[in-house]
């Protein structure tokens, strides 16, 4: 079973697919909309790669304040999962993505990417930020259960 990793922002949704096996995530795009409000070719695309990537889990980002708190953008993101699970009828578990843009920009920096071609793969990046942190505590908690 795949998973898919979203970073849902106000005009974009980065996309990330973990392998077979579950143990690494890629980036596979971003999706553009004109208004944030406008979310039904945005989730036909979703449900186009849930099906051709025969994905099993959706792992959405939760952008939390740095205290812990739930803001609006938070909120959002948690009614976007709500909405994805009942046209799915997948699993979207929320995870909390704290700092992943700044690390998808740090990485991309350090990639040498060009700073005006930064926006168009910022979001992916911080997809696979997100996926390949629930594939690791994921694959931790199975290993300590295992002993």
């Amino acid at each position: 079973m795949r998973i898919m990793g979203l970073d849902y922002g106000s005009k974009t949704v980065g996309v990330a697919i973990s392998d077979p096996l579950g143990i690494t995530a890629q980036g596979i795009e971003t999706i553009c909309r004109k208004d944030e409000n406008k979310l039904r070719k945005t989730c036909a695309r979703i449900e186009a790669l849930i099906e051709e990537y025969q994905v099993g889990l959706i792992v959405l980002g939760l952008p939390k304040h740095m205290n812990n708190d739930i803001g609006d953008r938070a909120e959002l993101s948690i009614e976007f999962g709500k909405m994805l699970s009942r046209r799915t009828g997948l699993e979207v578990v929320m995870w909390d993505e704290r700092l992943t843009t700044v690390e998808a920009e740090r990485t991309l920096i350090e990639s040498k990417v060009r700073r005006e071609d930064r926006k168009q793969y910022i979001d992916t990046v911080a997809a696979v930020f997100i996926l390949q942190g629930y594939l690791d505590a994921a694959a931790y908690k199975k290993e300590d259960t295992d002993r």
